[in-house]
């Protein structure tokens, strides 16, 4: 399992650590913490009437744990909690989702469920198909696979929409699965776009969704949760997608990787930025890097799920959306909304100025590339395909905006029309965002203009159909994702903009935009940094994380002292009886160790991890796949590493695709447990799922490359995902893979000896001159050890499900 390092929030703690040494520098007397000091008091002052009052309090009162919003949320559906239990960033929880959705891949979750012996889904209810990947794909394979998704989902009695209805994402939304207040998780990378109505949405990949639909119930770790923080107001021309091409564009040094998102700011700020635009900015914190990104519940959701429930009661069939949007239940979510408590600790906070935003767009091929609109209208960047298509920006307010751009642009009653040699395609979202569309004569105005319709669904955003980019050409869309060959060739040219930029530019064929954008009075750039944007607050917030700062040096002090000494920190914690012990289950090990073997790269992909040749190869055995681990990384890993080694490399380790054999192969080979600076979040429930133990040690990381790395690196992105793929699809993209130059070893036996002390949450290094240190990092509770195990998520479900027949 993957366990978070220790010290990644600024969550204010008290330093345990002082007190052993303290009693180190006296045998008469330690002195006590603040949380001691109620304990140093006369019985009878307790008791006197003056006294009481104040002294009496302290006998048994407890600082109050504040939670955010997304930890709220999560405590919701967490199973199995202790008594008083307060869910926090970090902890590893036992997960019942309101929903779970999966699409296309719904059959290959379908076959995992049956070969674990399940066969009946455990809630049906709490499940959810849609067919909107490959909804063009009329061969007889995929038809065939329609078809059996179809006939299970009915068997199973789970909710079913058949392909053309729509794409997954936006049913979740318009159907209300997506409630406020809950958590709904998909198998799929943007179910992030959920918290744009106050719903924390997260990916699961397919091991989740089968034991979801067996057993009602994951696991999931509360990732560390970033504060973004807006202020001002949104400048007319300014969009929901403007603002997220430019926090990805301006903020683009993963600031928010694998961290939940809270997105917050005063009322007027938030009355700016309707519904559709909050959906678009949570669908795209995927490509920001984060797992989810969570709108608040205020009354700008209110108002529009009230006409949701009104038009629901005036116009849907009774067993329609009348069952879930209601005046009542929305009434009744209002009157317990739930909100962040004050105090709430966040890992790191960030702030855009809205009313300092123009128009941007994304590209090319990087979301990380953001430039201001005008910027690009000077370059005179001539267009071939234009694309309004994607969950991200296709509802009928999308196309009402690219509509506008057009009936504008007519002169003398003839409607304008796309420019010579360039192609515009256009899809909804769903069937009843196109017939709001249609209704209001915005789609049949895209149509006189010449635009191309495709069915509702994904299609040209994943590469999946007609109209996808040929080498050479340059296209932009509203969708969610450029990278290179997102959308067709590896070799073409591929940006992201908002629906009226991407119309304008279909209209006068190069990058433009429609001229709407009214630049504030003083406005000279974008105004983003780190805090809140709020000078009071920011000042505040500096002193808490002055503090938190003076205790983690007081610590390491404290450490050193302890070091030069001769004492053991563990020894002197267990004496003081303050030490917190983690319970280890009944065929789980209390300590894991092994000799360290480096491999000093960061960013190693799951394709240099197993191979993508192998991945569609269903017959390859356990000694082919010890064989080929690591083989596209290094060639001679196989030689180098022994059984039972510990496996340590850099950062962001097993990123790229979601294949479930990079972690089956480091197994393969014997390699019990990979430490590294930080893992992809995907490689991270992989590797849990498939029972393969990981440990995040930063510090281990550095020391080694202290000892043997060369400082200067060379970039090598020859390793790709193989082009058939298609889990990569919806995974994000493996970053560029790093080596040091003048060291040429990519795989090291270092002599240096690994030891990880589950129990108390500690893991030790002797390096090769004998010298030890040692650090805490995360815990690794009981059920995570139990999927563990149990050799993984199958067998655990397996499991769960002979316990219950």
């Amino acid at each position: 399992m993957i366990a978070q390092k220790l010290g990644q929030s600024l969550r204010a703690r008290p330093s345990t650590n002082l007190l052993p040494l303290r009693a180190l520098r006296s045998p008469y007397r330690a002195l006590a913490s603040s949380a001691q000091r109620k304990l140093d008091v006369f019985h009878a002052q307790t008791e006197a009437s003056k006294d009481s009052a104040i002294l009496s309090s302290l006998k048994s009162s407890a600082p109050k744990i504040s939670q955010t919003l997304t930890e709220k949320i999560v405590q919701k559906y967490s199973l199995g909690l202790a008594p008083n239990k307060l869910v926090l960033s970090g902890d590893y929880v036992t997960l019942s989702p309101h929903h779970c959705m999966t699409h296309d891949n719904s059959w290959p979750v379908a076959l995992k469920f049956m070969s674990i012996g399940a066969t009946k889904i455990h809630d049906p209810k709490q499940i959810v198909m849609t067919l909107d990947h490959d909804v063009q794909n009329k061969s007889e394979s995929n038809l065939k696979k329609y078809k059996q998704i179809e006939e299970f989902a009915g068997k199973q009695g789970a909710d079913f929409y058949p392909a053309g209805r729509g794409i997954g994402h936006q049913i979740m939304v318009e159907e209300g699965y997506a409630w406020p207040g809950t958590m709904t998780v998909a198998s799929d990378s943007h179910s992030n776009m959920y918290g744009g109505v106050g719903c924390l949405g997260t990916a699961m990949v397919r091991t989740d969704a089968a034991s979801i639909w067996a057993t009602g119930k994951t696991w999931w770790q509360i990732p560390p949760i970033a504060k973004v923080t807006f202020t001002g107001v949104m400048p007319k021309g300014v969009t929901g997608k403007d603002v997220i091409v430019a926090l990805c564009g301006l903020f683009n040094n993963d600031e928010v990787l694998n961290h939940g998102i809270e997105f917050v700011g005063a009322e007027q700020t938030m009355r700016s930025l309707p519904i559709d635009d909050r959906l678009a900015i949570a669908n795209m914190t995927t490509e920001w890097g984060a797992l989810t990104g969570l709108f608040p519940i205020d009354n700008i959701l209110r108002a529009w799920m009230k006409s949701k429930a009104t038009t629901s009661a005036l116009f849907d069939a009774p067993e329609a959306l009348s069952s879930r949007f209601t005046h009542p239940r929305i009434d009744s979510l209002m009157e317990t909304k739930m909100e962040a408590d004050n105090g709430a600790k966040y890992a790191k906070s960030l702030y855009l100025n809205l009313s300092t935003l123009s128009p941007y767009v994304s590209g090319p091929n990087s979301v990380k590339i953001a430039t201001p609109l005008n910027k690009l209208e000077t370059q005179n960047i001539k267009l071939n395909k234009a694309y309004l298509v994607s969950c991200t920006n296709s509802r009928a307010s999308d196309l009402a905006a690219a509509a506008k751009v057009f009936k504008d642009a007519s002169s003398s009653g003839s409607p304008a029309k796309i420019a010579p040699g360039v192609e515009f395609y256009i899809a909804a979202a769903s069937i009843p965002e196109q017939t709001a569309a249609e209704e209001a004569g915005d789609w049949q105005a895209l149509m006189d203009a010449g635009a191309i319709a495709l069915p509702a669904g994904c299609g040209p955003c994943i590469g999946l159909g007609t109209g996808l980019l040929e080498p050479g050409e340059v296209g932009i869309s509203a969708s969610n994702r450029n990278f290179k060959g997102r959308m067709g060739s590896p070799d073409a040219k591929a940006y992201l903009a908002s629906p009226e930029v991407v119309a304008a530019s279909a209209l006068s064929g190069k990058i433009s935009g429609p001229g709407w954008y009214e630049k504030p009075v003083g406005v000279e750039k974008v105004v983003i940094g780190e805090g809140s944007g709020i000078a009071e607050a920011d000042r505040a917030f500096s002193i808490e994380e002055a503090l938190d700062k003076l205790i983690a040096e007081a610590d390491a002090l404290v450490e050193g002292a302890q070091s030069s000494i001769g004492v053991s920190p563990s020894s002197l914690a267990k004496g003081e009886g303050d030490e917190v012990l983690t319970a280890i289950l009944p065929g789980f090990p209390s300590e894991v160790s092994g000799e360290i073997v480096f491999c000093d790269a960061d960013n190693i992909n799951t394709d240099g991890i197993y191979p993508g040749k192998y991945t569609y190869q269903d017959n390859i055995d356990t000694a082919t796949m010890a064989k080929v681990c690591m083989e596209n990384y290094d060639p001679s890993f196989g030689l180098k590493v022994n059984a039972g080694d510990i496996l340590v490399s850099g950062f962001n380790f097993g990123c790229g695709s979601s294949r479930e054999q990079a972690a089956t192969a480091i197994l393969a080979k014997q390699i019990p447990l990979v430490v590294a600076g930080s893992f992809g979040n995907i490689f991270q429930r992989n590797s849990i799922n498939n029972a393969l133990m990981g440990v995040e040690v930063p510090r281990l990381v550095e020391r080694l490359r202290e000892e043997f790395s060369s400082k200067k690196v060379e970039t090598d992105s020859k390793v790709t995902e193989p082009r058939l793929n298609k889990d990569s699809l919806d995974s994000t993209p493996s970053g560029t893979q790093t080596a040091p130059v003048e060291e040429k070893l990519l795989t090291r036996r270092t002599g240096w000896h690994f030891t990880w002390d589950v129990r108390r949450s500690k893991v030790t290094i002797r390096e090769g001159d004998g010298k030890e240190w040692s650090q805490k990092v995360g815990e690794l509770p009981p059920n995570v050890q139990e999927i563990i195990a149990r050799g993984g998520l199958e067998k655990w479900v397996k499991c769960e499900i002979d316990a219950a027949s």
